[in-house]
């Protein structure tokens, strides 16, 4: 999650009402959306997402020899190969228009002090829509090491980043299985978040696919955590931008959640008086600038936010393991909608 200049702020929210629009206020007794893909073949590949492969990738994502991911360093680069080996394991390819599962992104591009890093992209495509993309993503990066202090970011993002490689398996082997989703699915592993949301910046300016193709983006930033407001009730997840730019899509998520994962949806951080502004701090952000409906899924802040002390050990896997699952069913039914969500 980036850190932000509350003094600058005026001038991202000033840019947004021209970008964005204003904000649309939730509303839970809106029409009925019913679901349009076969939730029990949904049900199957979701259950492939279970709390041991999360804790088994997330505890090397997260380790010390990952050196808290700090862009264009030795960890980040450890990282980024330990994603590729994953999905080339797998079999999940990288898109065909790639050498590689790798997107570089120059050092001009991220500043003088930055080395070359790269997103890590793989690809599902699509059956029967194959050129409208669903992208699902969560940036790798945290903030290296600081005097002998390793900020590890388990929470921030590592939880982000191993829920992407369960979802893409689950979509992978619904596809090996005969039951691939209709439109492709794009898992986009961003780096340098943490330094201005750079690696997100960088692919919508440097698309592997048309962003006119790109029916919405899932962004998932913190989700293995439960923050000091819900510590008696841990089945949450904060939901921000479902509204914004597609009244469908957030109806659509509604729906999706209360037919698989009754997860209690808090819209605390949505509104647009919240202080905290989050909507405009993770990489979602750059996707809803280009006119592209996106959901954030986060747990909110703890006292481990951007400390040496955000490790694996403290990560709740179940929930983790819900959380992915409601990211995922909303992207299967996103995917095998008749038609794409409209943009009003």
């Amino acid at each position: 999650m980036l850190y932000i200049n509350y003094k600058k702020l005026w001038i991202i929210l000033y840019v947004s009402i021209i970008s964005c629009g204003s904000t649309a206020t939730i509303n839970n007794k809106q029409k009925h959306i019913p679901i349009e893909a076969n939730a029990q073949t949904a049900s199957i590949y979701a259950n492939t997402i279970v709390p041991s492969n999360l804790k088994e990738h997330l505890y090397t994502i997260a380790s010390d020899e990952f050196k808290g991911r700090a862009t264009g360093k030795e960890g980040q680069k450890k990282a980024a190969n330990y994603l590729k080996d994953f999905y080339s394991q797998n079999n999940i390819r990288h898109p065909k228009q790639m050498d590689d599962y790798f997107q570089i992104i120059p050092s001009k591009n991220l500043g003088s002090k930055y080395q070359d890093s790269e997103n890590v992209l793989a690809f599902i495509e699509g059956t029967e829509i194959p050129e409208e993309i669903i992208i699902v993503s969560a940036h790798y990066d945290h903030l290296g090491t600081k005097d002998v202090d390793i900020y590890n970011g388990a929470d921030d993002n590592g939880s982000g980043s191993t829920a992407l490689m369960a979802i893409a398996k689950a979509f992978q082997k619904a596809k090996n299985d005969g039951n691939g989703a209709k439109r492709s699915i794009l898992i986009l592993h961003v780096t340098a978040e943490e330094i201005g949301l750079l690696g997100s910046k960088y692919y919508v300016e440097h698309p592997i696919f048309p962003l006119k193709n790109t029916v919405v983006n899932l962004n998932i930033d913190m989700i293995g955590r439960v923050d000091d407001i819900h510590e008696n009730n841990s089945n949450y997840i904060y939901l921000i931008g479902s509204d914004k730019l597609s009244t469908e899509l957030h109806q659509i998520s509604e729906a999706v959640n209360s037919k698989f994962t009754s997860i209690n949806l808090d819209y605390t951080y949505n509104s647009k008086d919240d202080p905290n502004q989050y909507y405009y701090r993770s990489d979602h952000y750059n996707f809803a600038k280009n006119n592209i409906p996106i959901i954030f899924y986060f747990n909110g802040t703890h006292q481990d936010y951007h400390k040496p002390s955000d490790t694996p050990d403290k990560i709740n896997y179940n929930l983790l393991a819900k959380r992915t699952q409601l990211v995922f069913y909303t992207a299967w039914e996103l995917a095998n909608r008749e038609q794409k969500v409209l943009v009003d």
